[in-house]
């Protein structure tokens, strides 16, 4: 079994997830009391925030890039970033280490692939929605992206930084967010991406007949795949 270096902390409720996840893949594939070898590097998410909303991503990529040097360095066989909107310092953070990077955004690609979906609506910061590091991946894997009009690209920034990392659940938010997967849903969107690691606490596939594809699962479950695999 390779080791997984996890970069977590941003925020450390989904970082929990993760571990869950990654845990319960392993028992189910090897069964018994096994486990997931793995260590992890949390992060103070307050430093980190304080960056994204300046927009000092070169401050942010120089903070996860010792990070990922001290996952290397602690024996990890490659690297999982907790989070989406970080993986904007995904190639600075690449260039620090040695040892492989699943990229969350290809995980889902190839998920999304494999089960034909074309057109995708995406959730997540401002930043995913916005910028071009994530939906460029997707898009250069042939899936067309549709993003929410920019008065609920407020709303659901909002809700990730001031509820859902704070560890609150408002049902009022999750009406909202069903309200925007419905919307994206009737623009065109065969499926919608929960396109930051926290939205899975607040909304799930029970919730709606549009299908939903958690990243945080995605990722989690491909990441099993890699330690368990010969590759």
């Amino acid at each position: 079994m390779k080791t997984i270096g996890l970069l977590g902390g941003m925020s450390w409720e989904s970082t929990q997830t993760y571990y869950r996840l990654i845990n319960e893949g392993v028992k189910a594939r090897l069964g018994g009391l096994h486990s997931a070898k793995m260590v992890l590097y949390s992060v103070d998410f307050a430093e980190i925030e304080a960056l994204q909303h300046k927009g000092d991503w070169a401050e942010t990529a120089r903070i996860l890039s010792r990070a990922a040097r001290s996952l290397q360095d602690a024996g990890a066989d490659f690297l999982v970033i907790g989070t989406n909107t970080m993986h904007k310092v995904a190639p600075e953070i690449e260039q620090a280490i040695r040892i492989p990077l699943l990229h969350i955004a290809d995980a889902t690609a190839q998920v999304l692939a494999q089960d034909n979906v074309t057109t995708v609506g995406l959730l997540g910061t401002r930043f995913t929605m916005e910028q071009d590091f994530y939906r460029q991946r997707l898009e250069d894997a042939g899936i067309h992206v549709i993003t929410p009009d920019q008065a609920q690209r407020t709303v659901v920034h909002q809700v990730i930084y001031e509820e859902l990392c704070r560890g609150e659940i408002n049902p009022a938010s999750r009406e909202a967010y069903l309200g925007i997967v419905a919307s994206l849903a009737e623009r065109g969107a065969q499926a919608v991406i929960l396109g930051c690691t926290e939205i899975g606490l607040l909304i799930e596939q029970a919730d709606t007949t549009v299908p939903l594809y958690d990243t945080t699962e995605i990722h989690a479950a491909q990441a099993v795949e890699k330690a368990l695999s010969g590759r």
